[in-house]
């Protein structure tokens, strides 16, 4: 039976595949779109960039579906196929020593990574939970968002749920309403700058994280900033072409957005 890296037809090939934010064990992740997603994608590495299992969730409620677990089973069987997998622990799964430990040999874990391209690009690989003290949020404002961001996912996972139903298009609703509040997009703004010059400082040609479930690829100061999105809101991934180009990808249509040299903060495709 085909499966791994067994070449199918109408797989996109690429030679990286960066995932983060996944959040297995959270109720409302995109695990269903996820798993369709991976089955048209083909890679020589997967990099998986923090957040993959919500540990915080599931220590609030137990909750693992088929579908969870199938997103678990695929990664797996694409690496004793031969695809090189490497797994950067987030805010939310790095409590997972146990998981970890379970993982080495299976997968690369580390705190940070360094990609080097196929165009010899050296890319600083993080989750980006680690600017969580730079970027200033004040208390309050992070408590009142958190609340809204729940009451909003909740409402996109139904509306999404019933688009599905009747065989409509995926829909980010939560990420065009995060986008629609000025705090939110400020918020944005800054976090992508403190990364980008932070892999600037250290030597780097750019940054790919995640954390902020905001998918960006963009140029800031010559510096790359990547951002794979997440699968809660934005259903979507970073990959790097055969040639090294970088590019985003988002699920169901698998939009292509490639890098770009702005200055504000810009919506890419979606």
């Amino acid at each position: 039976m085909a499966h791994g890296n067994v070449r199918r037809p109408g797989r996109t090939r690429v030679r990286t595949l960066f995932l983060s934010d996944i959040h297995l064990g959270y109720r409302h992740a995109r695990a269903r779109e996820l798993n369709e997603f991976l089955a048209g994608v083909e890679a020589e590495s997967i990099v998986l960039v923090g957040d993959i299992v919500d540990a915080l969730s599931l220590a609030r409620r137990v909750f693992w579906s088929v579908e969870h677990a199938q997103v678990v089973r695929t990664l797996l069987a694409r690496g004793r196929a031969g695809t090189r997998l490497v797994y950067i622990p987030g805010n939310h799964d790095e409590s997972l020593g146990v998981f970890a430990e379970m993982l080495q040999g299976q997968f690369e874990v580390h705190r940070e990574w360094v990609h080097r391209t196929q165009r010899g690009e050296r890319l600083l690989v993080l989750h980006g939970d680690q600017f969580d003290g730079v970027v200033d949020c004040s208390p309050w404002l992070m408590h009142l968002g958190d609340a809204l961001y729940e009451l909003t996912v909740r409402l996109s996972a139904g509306v999404n749920d019933v688009r599905r139903a009747l065989g409509k298009a995926y829909w980010p609703l939560a990420e065009r309403e995060k986008l629609a509040i000025p705090t939110s997009v400020r918020y944005i703004e800054m976090f992508e700058h403190v990364a980008a010059r932070h892999a600037r400082a250290r030597g780097y040609d750019g940054v790919v994280c995640g954390h902020i479930h905001r998918a960006n690829l963009r140029d800031i100061g010559g510096t790359l900033y990547g951002n794979t999105g997440d699968w809660v809101e934005s259903c979507s991934a970073l990959v790097e072409a055969a040639g090294g180009e970088l590019q985003l990808l988002r699920w169901p249509h698998a939009a292509r957005a490639r890098r770009r040299r702005t200055v504000g903060l810009v919506a890419d495709v979606a």
